[in-house]
């Protein structure tokens, strides 16, 4: 079986596997989110990324981070922004605001204390920004890479 065909078969299950989990669950929106998270991390591994986490938390911080992925050498933290429809006054990735942004970067940080602390230091770090347009003709994506920094 090609990359491309065991890529589809994944994305298959994990979308059959999120359908069962959402059933009678919760807000629509929030459901919404969760379906763009899931499509964000198909295509970005699809694009090469390797997603090492979905939806990480630490109990020392509110907030999470959508997905964590390498691309390439570098240490991405991605936020995923959902939305049913694009309005070109107000694009998804808008909604990343400075208070979003500061959460990031403090949860990236947790993160990296995962790492041994000889490595850490060394570790090429990138927010990324992934909107997701849920499209009645499919689904569209743009990808942010380095949509803030570290400051």
């Amino acid at each position: 079986m090609s990359t491309v065909a065991w890529l589809e078969v994944q994305a298959w299950m994990l979308r059959q596997l999120d359908a069962v989990g959402r059933r009678g669950h919760g807000p629509e929106h929030l459901a919404t989110g969760l379906r763009g998270e899931r499509e964000a991390l198909l295509y970005l591994r699809k694009m090469g990324y390797v997603v090492v986490a979905r939806r990480w938390k630490t109990a020392k911080l509110w907030g999470d981070v959508d997905l964590i992925a390498w691309d390439g050498e570098r240490l991405c933290f991605v936020e995923v922004k959902t939305r049913t429809g694009r309005d070109a006054m107000t694009p998804a990735e808008s909604a990343v605001d400075e208070d979003k942004r500061v959460m990031l970067r403090k949860m990236a940080r947790a993160y990296l204390k995962g790492f041994p602390e000889r490595v850490r230091g060394e570790i090429a770090v990138r927010f990324d920004v992934v909107s997701v347009y849920l499209q009645p003709s499919g689904v569209e994506f743009e990808v942010f890479r380095g949509a803030f920094g570290w400051r």
